[in-house]
Protein backbone atom coordinates (compact mmCIF):
# COMPACT_ATOMS: atom_id res chain seq x y z
CA UNK A 1 0.00 0.00 0.00
CA UNK A 2 1.53 3.31 -0.72
CA UNK A 3 1.25 6.06 1.50
CA UNK A 4 -1.48 7.90 -0.69
CA UNK A 5 -3.81 4.57 0.03
CA UNK A 6 -3.11 5.17 4.00
CA UNK A 7 -5.09 8.42 4.45
CA UNK A 8 -4.92 11.30 6.21
CA UNK A 9 -2.06 11.78 9.12
CA UNK A 10 -3.68 11.59 12.53
CA UNK A 11 -4.20 15.13 13.43
CA UNK A 12 -0.87 15.74 16.38
CA UNK A 13 -2.89 15.96 19.97
CA UNK A 14 -4.00 19.33 21.41
CA UNK A 15 -1.22 20.50 24.03
CA UNK A 16 -1.01 22.54 26.61
CA UNK A 17 -0.77 25.42 25.02
CA UNK A 18 -3.89 25.13 22.81
CA UNK A 19 -6.16 27.69 23.55
CA UNK A 20 -8.77 25.80 22.70
CA UNK A 21 -7.85 22.66 24.63
CA UNK A 22 -9.22 24.48 28.45
CA UNK A 23 -12.37 24.90 27.06
CA UNK A 24 -13.36 22.01 25.05
CA UNK A 25 -11.31 18.68 25.99
CA UNK A 26 -11.18 16.97 30.04
CA UNK A 27 -8.61 14.27 27.93
CA UNK A 28 -5.27 13.46 29.32
CA UNK A 29 -2.85 16.20 29.41
CA UNK A 30 0.41 14.76 29.30
CA UNK A 31 1.88 10.79 28.61
CA UNK A 32 0.32 8.71 31.55
CA UNK A 33 -1.82 11.25 32.73
CA UNK A 34 -4.69 9.46 34.98
CA UNK A 35 -6.42 12.30 36.11
CA UNK A 36 -9.97 13.38 36.01
CA UNK A 37 -10.08 16.90 36.52
CA UNK A 38 -10.47 19.28 33.79
CA UNK A 39 -7.73 21.65 33.17
CA UNK A 40 -9.20 24.47 34.51
CA UNK A 41 -10.28 22.72 37.54
CA UNK A 42 -6.96 21.24 38.06
CA UNK A 43 -5.40 25.18 38.38
CA UNK A 44 -8.35 25.57 40.71
CA UNK A 45 -6.74 22.92 42.97
CA UNK A 46 -3.35 24.12 42.55
CA UNK A 47 -4.03 27.55 43.39
CA UNK A 48 -6.02 26.14 46.69
CA UNK A 49 -2.73 23.94 47.47
CA UNK A 50 -0.31 26.98 47.17
CA UNK A 51 -2.67 29.45 48.44
CA UNK A 52 -3.64 30.78 52.18
CA UNK A 53 -7.33 31.26 50.50
CA UNK A 54 -8.10 32.97 47.25
CA UNK A 55 -10.76 35.66 46.17
CA UNK A 56 -13.32 36.75 43.68
CA UNK A 57 -10.70 39.11 42.90
CA UNK A 58 -7.42 37.76 43.58
CA UNK A 59 -8.45 34.41 41.15
CA UNK A 60 -11.16 35.51 39.06
CA UNK A 61 -10.87 33.00 36.95
CA UNK A 62 -10.58 30.07 39.67
CA UNK A 63 -13.14 31.92 41.52
CA UNK A 64 -15.88 31.50 38.32
CA UNK A 65 -14.58 27.70 37.84
CA UNK A 66 -14.91 26.84 41.57
CA UNK A 67 -18.62 28.21 42.21
CA UNK A 68 -19.76 26.70 38.99
CA UNK A 69 -18.95 23.31 40.29
CA UNK A 70 -17.06 22.74 43.48
CA UNK A 71 -17.95 19.16 44.04
CA UNK A 72 -14.89 17.66 41.74
CA UNK A 73 -12.05 19.87 43.59
CA UNK A 74 -13.72 19.37 47.22
CA UNK A 75 -13.48 15.79 46.17
CA UNK A 76 -9.99 15.94 45.95
CA UNK A 77 -9.14 17.91 48.66
CA UNK A 78 -11.11 15.27 50.65
CA UNK A 79 -8.48 12.82 49.38
CA UNK A 80 -5.75 14.89 51.32
CA UNK A 81 -7.68 14.72 54.48
CA UNK A 82 -9.16 18.88 53.47
CA UNK A 83 -11.95 20.09 52.95
CA UNK A 84 -13.22 22.78 51.17
CA UNK A 85 -14.53 26.00 52.27
CA UNK A 86 -16.90 28.45 50.55
CA UNK A 87 -18.18 31.50 51.37
CA UNK A 88 -20.30 33.11 48.22
CA UNK A 89 -20.91 36.37 49.97
CA UNK A 90 -17.50 37.26 50.56
CA UNK A 91 -15.79 35.51 47.81
CA UNK A 92 -13.59 33.66 50.00
CA UNK A 93 -12.54 29.85 49.28
CA UNK A 94 -9.76 28.33 51.50
CA UNK A 95 -8.88 24.95 52.51
CA UNK A 96 -8.83 23.25 56.48
CA UNK A 97 -7.50 20.23 57.98
CA UNK A 98 -10.66 17.62 58.50
CA UNK A 99 -10.81 16.05 62.01
CA UNK A 100 -12.10 12.08 62.09
CA UNK A 101 -15.37 11.11 63.82
CA UNK A 102 -14.37 9.40 66.50
CA UNK A 103 -11.14 11.86 67.47
CA UNK A 104 -7.64 11.81 66.60
CA UNK A 105 -5.95 13.27 63.89
CA UNK A 106 -5.46 12.32 60.35
CA UNK A 107 -2.17 12.93 58.66
CA UNK A 108 -1.89 16.45 57.69
CA UNK A 109 -0.06 18.52 54.63
CA UNK A 110 -0.80 22.14 56.97
CA UNK A 111 1.70 22.83 59.31
CA UNK A 112 0.83 24.97 62.48
CA UNK A 113 2.16 28.61 62.52
CA UNK A 114 0.89 31.19 65.37
CA UNK A 115 0.82 34.73 64.51
CA UNK A 116 3.32 37.41 65.94
CA UNK A 117 1.91 39.66 68.58
CA UNK A 118 2.69 42.54 65.95
CA UNK A 119 0.82 40.02 63.04
CA UNK A 120 -2.28 39.54 65.29
CA UNK A 121 -2.90 42.89 66.67
CA UNK A 122 -3.45 44.49 63.11
CA UNK A 123 -5.91 41.18 62.14
CA UNK A 124 -7.91 42.69 64.73
CA UNK A 125 -7.33 46.12 63.56
CA UNK A 126 -8.20 44.33 60.36
CA UNK A 127 -11.51 43.01 61.02
CA UNK A 128 -12.65 45.94 63.23
CA UNK A 129 -12.16 48.64 60.12
CA UNK A 130 -13.40 46.12 57.84
CA UNK A 131 -16.82 45.53 60.26
CA UNK A 132 -16.96 49.22 60.74
CA UNK A 133 -16.84 50.26 57.48
CA UNK A 134 -19.63 47.04 56.21
CA UNK A 135 -21.85 48.24 58.98
CA UNK A 136 -21.66 51.91 57.56
CA UNK A 137 -22.82 50.21 54.23
CA UNK A 138 -18.99 50.81 52.40
CA UNK A 139 -18.09 47.86 50.06
CA UNK A 140 -14.62 48.19 50.50
CA UNK A 141 -12.39 49.08 53.08
CA UNK A 142 -8.95 50.82 53.15
CA UNK A 143 -6.24 51.22 55.48
CA UNK A 144 -3.45 53.43 55.70
CA UNK A 145 0.24 51.92 56.76
CA UNK A 146 1.23 55.01 59.14
CA UNK A 147 -2.52 54.24 60.90
CA UNK A 148 -1.65 50.66 61.38
CA UNK A 149 2.00 51.24 63.03
CA UNK A 150 0.28 53.83 65.05
CA UNK A 151 -2.03 51.27 66.22
CA UNK A 152 0.82 48.72 66.89
CA UNK A 153 2.41 51.73 68.63
CA UNK A 154 -0.29 52.46 70.84
CA UNK A 155 -1.10 48.94 72.56
CA UNK A 156 2.78 48.32 73.09
CA UNK A 157 2.84 47.02 77.06
CA UNK A 158 3.85 49.92 79.07
CA UNK A 159 7.23 47.75 80.32
CA UNK A 160 8.18 47.74 76.80
CA UNK A 161 11.63 50.13 75.78
CA UNK A 162 12.74 48.84 72.48
CA UNK A 163 10.40 51.36 70.67
CA UNK A 164 12.68 51.03 67.55
CA UNK A 165 12.75 46.83 67.67
CA UNK A 166 8.63 47.27 68.05
CA UNK A 167 8.68 49.55 65.07
CA UNK A 168 10.59 46.93 62.85
CA UNK A 169 8.10 44.28 64.18
CA UNK A 170 5.29 46.32 63.11
CA UNK A 171 6.95 46.63 59.89
CA UNK A 172 7.36 43.50 58.78
CA UNK A 173 3.76 42.62 60.59
CA UNK A 174 2.58 44.55 57.70
CA UNK A 175 4.56 42.83 55.02
CA UNK A 176 3.70 39.20 56.23
CA UNK A 177 -0.37 40.59 56.16
CA UNK A 178 0.29 41.58 52.55
CA UNK A 179 2.06 38.16 51.54
CA UNK A 180 -0.78 36.10 52.96
CA UNK A 181 -3.41 38.20 51.14
CA UNK A 182 -4.90 40.11 53.79
CA UNK A 183 -3.69 43.52 52.53
CA UNK A 184 -3.94 44.28 49.26
CA UNK A 185 -1.56 46.19 47.20
CA UNK A 186 1.90 46.93 46.37
CA UNK A 187 4.11 45.81 49.37
CA UNK A 188 5.76 49.18 49.34
CA UNK A 189 2.32 51.03 49.26
CA UNK A 190 0.92 53.45 51.99
CA UNK A 191 -2.81 52.26 51.26
CA UNK A 192 -3.73 48.73 51.30
CA UNK A 193 -7.33 47.45 50.51
CA UNK A 194 -8.14 44.61 53.23
CA UNK A 195 -9.66 42.06 51.54
CA UNK A 196 -12.69 40.13 52.76
CA UNK A 197 -11.04 37.18 53.48
CA UNK A 198 -10.20 39.36 57.13
CA UNK A 199 -13.81 38.27 58.19
CA UNK A 200 -13.52 34.43 57.14
CA UNK A 201 -9.83 34.51 59.28
CA UNK A 202 -11.26 36.33 62.72
CA UNK A 203 -14.73 35.22 63.31
CA UNK A 204 -16.40 37.48 65.37
CA UNK A 205 -15.81 35.39 68.03
CA UNK A 206 -12.93 34.50 67.52
CA UNK A 207 -12.05 38.24 67.04
CA UNK A 208 -13.70 38.69 71.07
CA UNK A 209 -10.93 36.22 72.06
CA UNK A 210 -7.70 38.22 70.59
CA UNK A 211 -9.18 41.47 71.86
CA UNK A 212 -9.29 39.87 75.14
CA UNK A 213 -5.84 38.72 74.95
CA UNK A 214 -4.24 42.12 73.61
CA UNK A 215 -6.04 43.97 76.90
CA UNK A 216 -4.08 41.10 78.50
CA UNK A 217 -0.68 41.73 76.83
CA UNK A 218 -0.54 45.15 77.27
CA UNK A 219 -0.17 44.58 81.08
CA UNK A 220 1.68 41.40 80.75
CA UNK A 221 5.27 41.37 81.80
CA UNK A 222 6.26 39.89 78.39
CA UNK A 223 6.03 41.00 74.66
CA UNK A 224 5.98 37.11 73.26
CA UNK A 225 4.04 35.87 70.11
CA UNK A 226 0.55 35.06 70.45
CA UNK A 227 0.20 31.63 71.98
CA UNK A 228 -0.89 29.14 69.45
CA UNK A 229 -4.31 28.62 71.45
CA UNK A 230 -5.33 32.03 71.50
CA UNK A 231 -3.60 33.15 68.09
CA UNK A 232 -5.05 32.89 64.92
CA UNK A 233 -3.30 29.90 63.26
CA UNK A 234 -2.43 30.01 60.07
CA UNK A 235 -3.48 25.97 59.99
CA UNK A 236 -7.04 27.14 59.99
CA UNK A 237 -6.51 28.28 56.79
CA UNK A 238 -3.76 27.24 54.72
CA UNK A 239 0.11 27.20 56.11
CA UNK A 240 0.81 24.15 53.55
CA UNK A 241 4.29 22.30 53.86
CA UNK A 242 6.63 23.15 51.73
CA UNK A 243 6.08 20.15 49.10
CA UNK A 244 2.75 21.63 47.88
CA UNK A 245 3.21 24.92 48.61
CA UNK A 246 4.84 27.82 46.97
CA UNK A 247 4.85 31.28 47.96
CA UNK A 248 3.58 30.23 51.29
CA UNK A 249 6.57 27.56 51.98
CA UNK A 250 8.52 27.89 54.63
Amino acid sequence: MSLDDAGPSPAPAAGWDDPGRELTSSVALFEGDDGSLELPQRRVLVALLKQRFITARSHPTEWRTLTANPRPVRSRLNDLFLDLHLDPVREVAYKRQVVPEGGGRFPTLLHDTAWTREETILMVYLRTRSRSEEVAGAARTYVDRQDMLEHVAAVRPAHATDQAGDGRRAVKAIESLNRAGLLVGASTADRFEVSPAIDVVLPLERLQELLRWITAQQHSAASAPAPADNAPDLDSIDGTASGFSGEDAQ
